[in-house]
Formats: structure tokens, C-alpha cells, sequence
């Protein structure tokens, strides 16, 4: 019998690998969504990976001034390419819900027919990104939704390096998710190394303190190709130096350059950060559907992946 995810993400021992991806747009058919779904596998048939994140895409104008760089487009349910993908690939998938454009019966109803039409296991719920939105449910009466419905979803929450670098405090809002549910987080995508240290080790100060083991925080990377993309990641809040934005758009190959920063990233935080003991994952990402970006990513994905068990491996050689 395979081992559950649930089983993987809860062994401090071991990486967990991940590759995101979004959901055909919506007007997509369900044979198209099929070969869309096999052509994504067919690119990673040679990657050794632990499952699949589907992320829920919205519009989020109500959160910045500066335009959306590629326009919004409505997409397929994500349960439903969940569910898809991890029929076809045999592995598990971790599926996104945005909560806050439904109330909270509708949101009960969205969790029942999760697990019952669509098999949804493994869930990561996401707050609105803007407080001026029109909010239906917050984030926390969602949480406090997912725990009084009675389904044993394996619940996960994400993190946001960039809102601890602002306000301070990311680290005590992983222990309150954890309060209300969350086993594992997500993180969004790296790019601010220091900023990602700096909540990983208060978090892994403030379990230490409290006696308590860290959950599991997944780490996402993404290659950036171009200034689009770099104007992309940027209006989405990810947090990009004006000396490695200038370091990227300016050398011969950028996607080439990105993936060296994103590897020099990931050695910076596990220096940093193994010493708490703090269990890594690892979700590699293409931000757009240029092919160049999405090879990139999973070139960007076995170097990455190598990088950490290489690191796993001699931790757990000095622990002998």
C-alpha cells in the first residue's frame, strides 16, 4: 500500500516534493481538460515527486492599483482538475480554495461535496488577498467551518514571507493556523532569501520555546524568464530586489540566471534554518504557460530536490 501523503508530510525525516499548477481556463471541455492534464504529466514522468498543488486563481484587482500584467481569466473548478490528476498520475493532490466570495453555508457545501464527489483529501484554504474586498466569510470562521463539518481533511494554510518582513508577526500566525487546523503551510514564491530566514528562524525560536515540533512549511520557487514575468511576480506581492530583478533581466540567459538564484536561495534558508529542525518541503512552480518557463521549472525542480536530500542526508549524518 502507498504511503499517504498525510503520512509523508508528518515524517520530520524526509522532503516532500511538489509541482503547482492551475486549472484550464473555463472554457475548457472536459476532453480538453484531459489532455491537458496529460501533457503535464507526460513532462513529468522522469521527476520522483510526492504529489501535485492546484491552486484556486482569482482576480485580485481589489489589491493593488498597478494593472494585472496578464489578464484574469476564470478557470475549471479545482477539485475537479484535482481530482483529474490524481487519477491519472496515481498521486495525491493538494487542492486550493479561495473562501472568501461564499458565505459560510455555501462554503459547507463546497467542503461536502469536496470530499464526497471529489475526493479531496488535502486542502490549503486562502483568505481574501485585500481587505476592501467585498468578504463573505473570513478566513478563521472558514477554519473554524472545516473543523465543525467533521471531515478529516488533511488541512494546510499558506505563508507569506513578505507580510513578515512588513509586520513581524507571520510566525505567531503559523501557530494560530495551527491552533485551528493547519498541519502543514505553503509558502509563497521565494525570492527574498533573508525575508524567508528571518520568519523561519522566529518560528523554529518560538516552537523551541514552547516545546513543540514545527510543522512542515513547503517552500515554493518559480524561474523568471523575462519582465513580464518579473512584472507578473511582483504584482502578485512577491518580493524581488531591485539587484536581482537587474540580475536576472540583464544576463545572457535569464531563466538561466533565475533558477541560479532560486538554488542560492534554498541554500541560504536550509543553512539558516535546519539547525531548528523545522521539516522542508519543496513546490516548484511555472508562473506563466510559456514552454521555456514551464521546462525550466522542472529542470529548476531536480536541482532543487537534489539540493535538499543532499542536505537531509548529512544533517542526518551529523545526528549519528
Amino acid at each position: 500500500m502507498a504511503e499517504s501523503l498525510h503520512s509523508k508530510l508528518n515524517d520530520p525525516s524526509r522532503g516532500v516534493y511538489f509541482l503547482g499548477t492551475t486549472p484550464p481556463k473555463a472554457r475548457t471541455d472536459d476532453q480538453q481538460m484531459a489532455e491537458i492534464a496529460d501533457k503535464l504529466l507526460a513532462r513529468l514522468t522522469q521527476l520522483e515527486y510526492d504529489g501535485l498543488i492546484v491552486y484556486d486563481i482569482q482576480d485580485e484587482s481589489s489589491r493593488v492599483d498597478t494593472p494585472r500584467p496578464f489578464p484574469f481569466i476564470g478557470t475549471r473548478d479545482p477539485r475537479a482538475y484535482a481530482a483529474l490528476l490524481q487519477e491519472k498520475s496515481g498521486r495525491e493532490t493538494i487542492t486550493y480554495k479561495s473562501v472568501s466570495q461564499r458565505d459560510r453555508a455555501s462554503f459547507e457545501q463546497w467542503l461536502a461535496e469536496a470530499w464526497d464527489k471529489y475526493g479531496v483529501r488535502n486542502l490549503v484554504l486562502v483568505g481574501s488577498p485585500s481587505q476592501t474586498a467585498d468578504i463573505q466569510l473570513s478566513l478563521s470562521d472558514a477554519y473554524q467551518a472545516t473543523a465543525e463539518i467533521d471531515l478529516a481533511f488533511n488541512l494546510g494554510g499558506v505563508t507569506i514571507a513578505e507580510r513578515h518582513a512588513k509586520k513581524g508577526n507571520e510566525h505567531q500566525r503559523l501557530l494560530e493556523k495551527t491552533a485551528k487546523g493547519c498541519q502543514y503551510f505553503i509558502s509563497q514564491a521565494v525570492y527574498d532569501a533573508p525575508a524567508t530566514i528571518d520568519l523561519l528562524h522566529e518560528y523554529g525560536a518560538q516552537c523551541r520555546a514552547e516545546n513543540r515540533r514545527p510543522n512542515r512549511v513547503i517552500l515554493t520557487f518559480t524561474p523568471c524568464g523575462s519582465a513580464k514575468t518579473l512584472a507578473f511576480m511582483e504584482w502578485l506581492g512577491i518580493s524581488v530586489s531591485k539587484a536581482t530583478a537587474a540580475q536576472i533581466l540583464n544576463a545572457p540567459n535569464p531563466l538561466s540566471e533565475s533558477v541560479r538564484i532560486c538554488r542560492r536561495n534554498l541554500d541560504l534558508i536550509l543553512d539558516a534554518c535546519l539547525p531548528y529542525q523545522i521539516p522542508i518541503g519543496l513546490n516548484i512552480e511555472s508562473l506563466t504557460n510559456r514552454k521555456e518557463e514551464i521546462e525550466a521549472s522542472i529542470r529548476l525542480f531536480k536541482l532543487l530536490k537534489a539540493r535538499l536530500e543532499e542536505r537531509l542526508v548529512l544533517q542526518e549524518l551529523d545526528q549519528s
